[in-house]
């Protein structure tokens, strides 16, 4: 029993030859503009947070499409201080959030190359998370 769901979090690994995809990929030359994406990020966060209460500094950058691997995406861009386990503060982080036919398909963690040259604005939202 214990062994499943270590066996299925290995399908979910962060491999970049094979990612993890949530959402349809029809392949299109052009995307839909990912309209609900700042409240669709959100609840995400909320997620991927280990403790999402307390964020400092969010910043986010407007959906912008990028060729990504070979295929035309939506990028928005994030970069935040998170609270950790301890409470206290560390390194900045900084992730690119690729969208799908409008809709988050996934969060990559070394976003340094895709974020490049983004225009940052404050994320007010972020650092108003609860859990």
């Amino acid at each position: 029993m214990v062994l499943l769901p270590i066996a299925l979090a290995g399908c979910l690994g962060n491999d970049e030859s094979r990612p993890t995809s949530f959402v349809e990929d029809s392949n299109a030359a052009s995307q839909r503009y990912p309209d609900n994406y700042r409240p669709e990020l959100l609840a995400f966060m909320r997620t991927y947070l280990n403790n999402p209460v307390g964020v400092r500094n969010a910043e986010i950058a407007e959906p912008v499409q990028r060729t990504v691997g070979g295929r035309l995406r939506y990028v928005s861009c994030l970069r935040f201080y998170p609270r950790e386990s301890d409470g206290a503060y560390r390194e900045m982080r900084e992730r690119a959030v690729m969208f799908v036919s409008g809709r988050l398909d996934r969060l990559v963690e070394n976003a340094s190359e895709v974020c490049a040259g983004a225009a940052y604005a404050p994320f007010p939202e972020m650092e108003k998370m609860q859990r």
